[in-house]
């Protein structure tokens, strides 16, 4: 077993509760069949290129949301992109869920970034798992505090494999992680969602460059699509 397979093997192994780990888990209502084997998969194959081609930057954000990774696994990526996802690393994967794609707020401004950026990124949680409430599978939570120390662990244990010249944190509590487990390394951008679209925004540009030809925030925002 190589490197990312035990790395994905690990974190398919987490179990907590009130939480969906998409690597084991299968959701009863949405998922194709082979859903778990195949998010653990392409997730494996990302890594393994990723460690092979080498990285410019980590993006950190806190937690699978239901509409995002819980569906997709991986990290800041919705049903749309997650073909664009695994296309940046030279790999074909499939959607794992059924019926139309479901957008994600964050996943669409985070693309509409990424679409520009040649650099290779690598986009990844504080906790890499999805956090529900009790008997809500489809509501998102912060993580609690014995979940984000689990998560901080299989963190270090990515940069270590990645080794990336950059750490992007995603909002605060991303960023105070990235401090923890990169410090003096991690840049700490404001979160896309809930208010922070224009920031996020002109952040990433004084970071990577200014963006051509992009999506205005109605384009992306005015089908009112949720976080």
């Amino acid at each position: 077993m190589n490197a990312a397979a035990r790395f994905v093997a690990t974190v398919r192994g987490l179990a907590f509760e009130n939480v969906f780990n998409p690597y084991f888990d299968r959701c009863p209502v949405h998922d194709r069949a082979d859903a778990p084997d195949t998010r653990s998969a392409t997730l494996s194959a990302i890594i393994g290129a990723a460690a092979s081609r080498g990285i410019h930057s980590v993006w950190i954000g806190r937690d699978l949301g239901y509409r995002g990774g819980r569906r997709t696994g991986l990290a800041l990526t919705d049903d749309v992109h997650v073909a664009a996802h695994a296309a940046r690393w030279g790999i074909e994967t499939q959607r794992c869920t059924k019926g139309l794609p479901v957008k994600e707020r964050t996943a669409e401004l985070a693309w509409s970034v990424l679409d520009e950026i040649e650099l290779p990124v690598f986009l990844w949680n504080v906790f890499p798992l999805h956090p529900h409430e009790p008997g809500l599978p489809f509501t998102n939570r912060s993580h609690r505090a014995s979940e984000r120390a689990v998560g901080e662990e299989i963190l270090s244990e990515l940069l270590r494999l990645l080794r990336p010249e950059r750490v992007v944190a995603l909002g605060g509590d991303a960023a105070s992680c990235g401090e923890r487990v990169a410090p003096g390394r991690c840049l700490r951008v404001r979160h896309p969602s809930y208010g922070g679209q224009a920031d996020f925004l002109r952040q990433m540009s004084d970071l990577y460059g200014p963006r051509r030809g992009s999506k205005s925030q109605a384009d992306l925002f005015g089908a009112g699509v949720p976080p």
